[in-house]
């Protein structure tokens, strides 16, 4: 079968969707039940394989008013928040590391100089990708910084209050260091290195940081300002002090674009065609599991995290495989991929803009975990 381009995505879900399992029945009950509840006003959800698209469908609107326009699989923009620290971030250091200019075991410190407090000098690379660095989760730079200069500064002087290697705790810190060593090692920017070396080559161009003016109206509002929707600009504030990229958020792309990700992904490093970007061995360590789950905390891999997730109600379902991996993002959005399986989901809502539920978070996760259970139901049923 020839490889599903991503910029058709729903062409290919309409062939596919020859199995009953992976039909709307299935499905919208599960998205639609979201918007109901007040959790979201709009999503987008896909399930493929490494060269198929078994189901793509967006629901609802970008806001809460009927005159809003629909969402569309293969047009509307999503700010998908945390999942740039594995789609671009990690995916940049995946290609560094193989290019021989980042080491996983080498210090911070070598790379970002600056990084100098009491304790930095033990904290590795390895240790920013586990989230097993020992630094604080997060602090408001937009409110402590003026500047994106000033906001690096602050990031620069964050000392481990745990030894590096003791426990996991998941922060933002790790990734913007992390953004911040691909921008030396790389030589430009971390959206530049995006760009020009992972999302040209496999053909995804509508994954972008700082979207441009004019794709604002098919861009997913994740805010309100003064009664108006607020979209094409990072939900992150700490992102956005940073000047709208960095390493933990910043990253948009459609539903499209995002399922070709994964794709890739299962894949194993490979594009739809050409030469491969990755060594399948290097994304196998990228995605094994480095860290195990404890005492409630989510198990990981390196940047990814991995199942179990260590929550009451896990986004990643209960049925996902154990070499599972997947991120999830603060606005809304959610990717997970079974290898085992040969499955992904992709489940993208803006349920920053506006929630209308009081627990709109718990109700999203509840709503991730069963569509990612009936994905694997069907997928076991075929």
């Amino acid at each position: 079968m020839q490889p599903a381009h991503p910029g058709r995505v729903v062409v290919a879900a309409l062939l596919m969707l020859q199995a009953a399992s992976f039909d709307a029945a299935t499905f919208d009950p599960l998205v639609l039940d979201g918007i109901q509840r007040g959790a979201y006003p709009g999503a987008a959800l896909v399930i493929g394989r490494r060269d198929t698209i078994l189901f793509a469908k967006a629901y609802g609107r970008l806001t809460w008013s009927p005159r809003s326009p629909t969402p569309d699989v293969d047009s509307t923009l999503w700010d998908v928040a945390s999942l740039t620290k594995v789609i671009a971030t990690t995916t940049a250091l995946m290609l560094l590391v193989e290019r021989g200019r980042v080491s996983l075991d080498s210090p911070v410190v070598h790379y970002v100089p600056e990084f100098n407090g009491r304790g930095t000098a033990a904290v590795t690379v390895r240790h920013l990708l586990t989230h097993t660095s020992g630094l604080r989760a997060w602090l408001p730079l937009n409110r402590l910084a003026r500047d994106s200069a000033a906001a690096m500064r602050i990031v620069f002087e964050q000392t481990p209050r745990a030894p590096p290697g003791a426990r996991m705790e998941y922060s933002d810190f790790n990734a913007i260091l992390l953004g911040e060593i691909v921008r030396r090692a790389a030589g430009v920017p971390l959206d530049v290195f995006a760009a020009r070396d992972i999302f040209a080559p496999l053909g995804l161009r509508q994954l972008m940081f700082r979207p441009p003016r004019r794709l604002v109206p098919r861009i997913a509002p994740t805010g309100v300002w003064r009664g108006h929707p607020v979209a094409g600009v990072v939900n992150d504030q700490n992102a956005a002090r940073l000047g709208g990229v960095a390493g933990h958020a910043g990253l948009f792309g459609t539903a499209a674009d995002l399922a070709g990700f994964a794709q890739f992904m299962l894949r194993e490093g490979a594009p739809p065609s050409g030469p491969r970007l990755l060594k399948a061995a290097t994304v196998r360590m990228f995605t094994a599991l480095a860290v195990p789950a404890r005492r409630g905390a989510s198990a990981r891999t390196l940047g990814w995290e991995a199942v179990p997730t260590g929550e009451t109600v896990s986004s990643a379902g209960t049925l996902f495989g154990p070499r599972s991996y997947g991120h999830t993002g603060w606005t809304g959005t959610s990717l997970w991929i079974d290898p085992d399986r040969g499955l992904f989901v992709l489940l993208l809502t803006n349920r920053a803009y506006a929630p209308r539920a009081r627990r709109s978070f718990t109700i999203l996760k509840e709503i991730r975990g069963h569509v990612a259970d009936a994905a694997a139901r069907a997928a076991d049923a075929r």
